[in-house]
């Protein structure tokens, strides 16, 4: 077993959307690692650029959001429990900002999208058929809204990893 060495740790503060709050502890370099996973899986997904009127899918970003649970578990699993549960942690933000920022919009509006996906006419194109849809302009409107709640997010693992100030 490694030898615990307090100059390995990093001291970060930040704050974090979805009502979590802000944190602030000593990260230590299993942390510090899994936060710029998080950040680079976060970071280069289309869920977390913006989505203008004419661009994109509903479709692609809704999906790019739910990969982020898969994506999540399987760096927190590989992580292992250093990286913690609780509030002042990287896997208890982690865990926090899934269950409390993501599943409720993606339970929203998954099922919603997917009823209206499925009377799409063969002759349409997916985008026209989604433009078609009358709640696609309060989806977009929503997902630009958790766009910058997961700037926020984004922000915070930066700094834990200690790539940011």
């Amino acid at each position: 077993m490694p030898k615990f060495d307090p100059a390995r740790l990093k001291k970060v503060s930040v704050s974090l959307p979805f009502g979590i709050g802000s944190a602030e502890w000593d990260a230590d370099p299993t942390e510090r690692r899994a936060a710029w996973s998080l950040y680079i899986e976060l970071v280069t997904r289309i869920a977390v650029q913006p989505l203008e009127t004419d661009q994109g899918l509903l479709r692609e970003a809704l999906n790019s959001l739910y990969s982020l649970f898969g994506t999540t578990r399987e760096i927190l699993k590989q992580a292992g429990p250093d990286v913690g549960a609780s509030h002042d942690s990287v896997g208890g933000i982690a865990i926090a900002v899934l269950n409390h920022g993501l599943r409720p919009v993606l339970a929203k509006w998954h099922p919603r999208l997917q009823t209206w996906e499925a009377q799409r006419p063969a002759h349409l194109s997916l985008k026209d058929h989604e433009h078609n849809w009358t709640e696609q302009k309060n989806l977009r409107a929503e997902l630009e809204s958790l766009r910058l709640d997961l700037e926020q997010y984004a922000h915070a693992l930066a700094v834990i990893a200690g790539v940011k100030d």
